[in-house]
């Protein structure tokens, strides 16, 4: 989809949401949950072209490719995890959405570890 479609969407479900509220907020939430679902998954289809660029230059560059995979990874994990603090968010769930956030950090430097050890090891090994 092209970015003037996506903006668009969003801004469709901002006034319908913004309408909804004050009568139907259960309606609201929906409404914008489901703009939210249906613009990460326009932007997630459009990413496939930017990964497999990465992939290849990765691949050109002799980078492992285990480290790259773990990169996408978390670059998923941190779009997922704002998306899902956005939501919690418009649910008037600033503690809940914190704490998602909390999560997702903690994941990041999980999946990290390997390289930020793999960085290190490099280190020790150029070092006399």
């Amino acid at each position: 989809m092209h970015i003037l479609q996506l903006v668009g969407i969003g801004l469709t479900a901002t006034v319908l949401v913004s309408v909804l509220r004050p009568h139907a907020p259960q309606f609201a939430m929906m409404v914008g949950l489901i703009a939210g679902i249906v613009l990460l998954v326009q932007v997630v289809q459009n990413m496939e072209s930017v990964i497999r660029t990465l992939t290849e230059l990765s691949t050109s560059a002799n980078v492992n490719q285990g480290f790259m995979s773990t990169v996408l990874r978390i670059i998923g994990i941190a779009y997922i995890v704002e998306f899902a603090a956005q939501v919690a968010r418009d649910a008037k769930e600033g503690a809940l959405a914190g704490k998602i956030e909390l999560a997702g950090k903690v994941g990041i430097v999980i999946l990290a570890l390997p390289i930020i050890t793999g960085v290190i090891d490099s280190l020790i090994h150029l070092l006399p």
